[in-house]
């Protein structure tokens, strides 16, 4: 037993000098990983939390749990890269499959950390060359239904407010 703990360590100690060591240590409970999620989808959403995740926490706890905790909460909160190149990767990724639903979850989400209409427009069109397309024509439509969404509650917002 004590010569297993000491390959352990010896092995640890190798990956870190090495630079093989994890980012960041993995969080040790469920609780601390779903925490980690909910804060990288606050980040995201405004300080807001997701409606879809919340709504299948009703139905599907488990699912919901895992989508936070290890998704949200172990994936999405690594730090080589930013939020904004996380986002952007995501819209494309999204599309290329034809996922259109998250996809505009997290054209939603790059919109709200600043990435630009234009920006992701672009990541549209490079879908064509991976994905073809039928793919990026079914995403420019479900974006530009986003971009409609966003710029009326922006009006309605400005009249609401307005003397």
């Amino acid at each position: 037993m004590l010569q297993q703990i000491k390959t352990h360590v010896a092995a640890a100690g190798a990956a870190a000098i090495l630079g093989l060591a994890p980012e960041a240590p993995l969080a040790q409970t469920v609780e601390e990983r779903r925490e980690r999620g909910a804060a990288v989808i606050r980040n995201l959403n405004n300080g807001m939390t997701q409606p879809n995740l919340e709504a299948m926490r009703q139905e599907f706890p488990f699912l919901a749990e895992a989508t936070e905790g290890y998704a949200l909460g172990d994936v999405w909160s690594r730090t080589a890269l930013n939020s904004r190149t996380r986002q952007l990767a995501a819209v494309a990724a999204f599309a290329a499959i034809g996922e259109t639903a998250f996809m505009k979850v997290h054209a939603g989400y790059a919109l709200n950390i600043g990435v630009s209409e234009e920006e992701l427009k672009e990541v549209i069109y490079m879908v064509t060359v991976p994905a073809g397309f039928p793919k990026a024509i079914a995403a420019s439509q479900v974006l530009s239904q986003l971009f409609e969404e966003r710029r009326n509650a922006g009006s309605s917002q400005k009249r609401e407010t307005a003397p």
